[in-house]
Formats: C-alpha cells, structure tokens, sequence
C-alpha cells in the first residue's frame, strides 16, 4: 500500500507530458490563448534548437514578463525549455505547418528561432530526413529549394523561405537579440594581455578571409596562423573547424576568428560562442578568440568568461570600424563604451582616453 501511495506521489509530482498535446510546465494546464485577458502582451513563439542559446533567450522573456509557447525541435532542443516556457511542444523539424498551426492556438503574432540545426544530418544523412517526416508545408516551402532544378539549400536561402511562409501565415519572424539585447557581446577585450603585433595582424587577415567566406554563405569562422588560414567552417560546423585546426596545426598558438555575414540577417544564424567554444579552443591548442562586437551572442556568460581567463586564452570583440579606422593600431574607445578596463592589471588592447 504505502509503495503504491509513493508510486501515485512521484506520478503526481511530475509535469505531464504528451508529444501530441505538448509539454505542460507545473505553473499551470492552461492553454495560452485563454490567458490573453490576464496579459494584454500576446505569447511569444520560440523555435528552440540546440545550445544553451534558446534557453537564455526563454529565460529572459520570462524576466520580461512574457508568456512563451515554445516548439522544440526533438533531437536538438534542450528539456531544460520544459520548466522555463509556459507551453513546450516537441515536435520534428519538418512540422512546419504544424509549428504554425501550433503558435495560432497558442494566440502567437511574433516567433523568434534560436539555436544550432545540424543541417547535415536532417539533409544529407539519409533516414534522419524521414524521421521527421516533413509536412505539407514543409515540401511547399523547402521543395523548390531542395528538389527544383536549381537546388540551394544555404542557410539564408532556406531560412528566409521560413520567414516567408510564417509572414503568409500573419505571423512575424523576430530576431531573438531583440528580445534579448543583453546577450550580444560589446566592444570590448574580455580575456587576455596586450595585443601583440602578430596576433592584431591574424586578426586583420582572419576578419577579412572570414567576411569574404560569410559573404558566399559558407561560414562564419576561421582559424589562423602567421598569416596561414588553417581552417575555414563549412557545413560541418565551428566545433568540427576548431577540431580540424588542433589536427593540422599540432604546436597551437593559433587564432580563430568568428564574424557575422556582411549583410547578416539577425533574425537567424547569428554567430554565437559558449563555454564549449572555449573548451575546443584549449583542447586544439589555440590562444584566442575574435569575435564581432554587437553581432555575437554570448551564452553562459560569466562561465565563458572565467572558462577563457582559466585557459589564458585571449577573448575580444572588434568591429570592423575598430579594424578599419586604426589601420592595425589597438583601437580607441571610452571604458563607457567597452565596460571594460585592465583586466587583472593587464593592459586592455582598447586604450582608455587620456584625462582632460
């Protein structure tokens, strides 16, 4: 008897879970829709993938006050959604039609996507694409990319036909650093001594080979040497890049460089750099880290940060007015601007101005 009580306890303490009504968090079985006259702000729709990022950004629109109904996409997403989000359905990738049926019920207007797809393996790895068993809008949206006679499957090309579609639907794509400013990385050195004259040279050299690779769609990063770009992010991803790099240059001492496209579309694909970047950084042998201020989201922060300043790896985040403008000189801005004075009494590369 007393186990069947604790048997019936324990199944009561539990947050329901069904695949096909959704995910109910234990603050309430309530379907968002109904709770609009409690809150005169309609949910906000969040497309979840991998990473840490679609959990910082549900968490900050909860600090905001907002209610979030939230798709997960099974195999990427993390669970930690569940106990954040007011609502969480799982669901495949290729429910497109069904994510937007979702977010009407839910009484959504505006979605925003966050985190990492593994492009490679829902396209090119065979059974996978099946097991999320793609929709009629799915095929409708993605078929003309995937299975016309001119094939693009990039990143923005297949991206923006998601907007497309939601926007037919009366419903906005929204950038997820919108909804949350506060995770986009500023100007600043975060980690690390003085630039020296070898590593601002990589950097200058990196950003512009990185540019022109984003600017054909291929990725975001590279990593680099004394001038010698050792890797360049393909499809594979940064982690598999950082891998490569450790592979190829065994001594380390090299740099990688993260930038956003020329015309990034902030609404997806935005670079983003976590504790598990500083990790694979280490581990391959590199010794810092550039990145594009106000164009890269930062997750975990303080882990990121002390994770970095405990390897001794330089983290900092240039613009390209700060590359173009000092022509290879550390750039000059004001501690209002970078928040960000000597760390541990080590000279910032961003010189303070002088006192009037």
């Amino acid at each position: 008897m007393e186990k069947s009580q604790t048997q019936m306890s324990q199944s009561k303490s539990k947050i329901m879970r069904n695949d096909a009504k959704g995910y109910w968090p234990r603050r309430g079985h309530v379907i968002l829709s109904q709770r609009a006259s409690q809150d005169p702000l309609p949910p906000v729709g969040l497309i979840a993938g991998w990473g840490r990022f679609p959990v910082e950004v549900a968490e900050a629109l909860v600090r905001d006050g907002r209610r979030v109904a939230c798709v997960a996409i099974r195999g990427h997403a993390s669970s930690e959604l569940e106990s954040i989000c007011d609502h969480v359905w799982w669901s495949g990738i290729g429910k497109l039609g069904g994510h937007i049926a979702y977010f009407r019920r839910s009484g959504v207007q505006d979605v925003t996507m966050a985190g990492k797809i593994f492009k490679a393996e829902v396209l090119y790895g065979g059974s996978l694409w099946l097991r999320h068993f793609p929709d009629l809008t799915c095929l409708r949206t993605f078929g003309p990319h995937l299975f016309g006679r001119r094939r693009d499957a990039r990143d923005d090309s297949l991206l923006t036909a998601v907007v497309n579609t939601y926007d037919r639907m009366g419903m906005t794509i929204r950038s997820a650093t919108d909804l949350a400013p506060e995770l986009l990385m500023k100007r600043s050195q975060l980690s690390g001594g003085k630039i020296s004259t070898s590593l601002q040279s990589d950097i200058e050299t990196g950003w512009h080979v990185a540019k022109q690779m984003g600017g054909m769609d291929i990725g975001q990063t590279i990593t680099i040497k004394d001038g010698t770009v050792l890797a360049v992010e393909a499809i594979e991803g940064t982690d598999a890049c950082i891998k490569r790099t450790g592979e190829l240059c065994r001594r380390g001492g090299w740099t990688l460089v993260k930038v956003s496209k020329p015309d990034q579309d902030m609404r997806f694909d935005v670079p983003t750099i976590g504790p598990q970047t500083i990790q694979m950084v280490r581990q391959a042998g590199g010794k810092a880290i550039v990145v594009e201020a106000e164009k890269t989201i930062i997750v975990d922060r303080e882990v990121t940060l002390q994770a970095a300043k405990d390897a001794g790896i330089t983290l900092v985040a240039f613009d390209d007015a700060s590359l173009s403008t000092n022509n290879g000189s550390n750039p000059e801005v004001s501690s209002s601007e970078t928040n960000c004075g000597s760390i541990d009494g080590q000279a910032n590369i961003f010189k303070q101005p002088k006192a009037a």
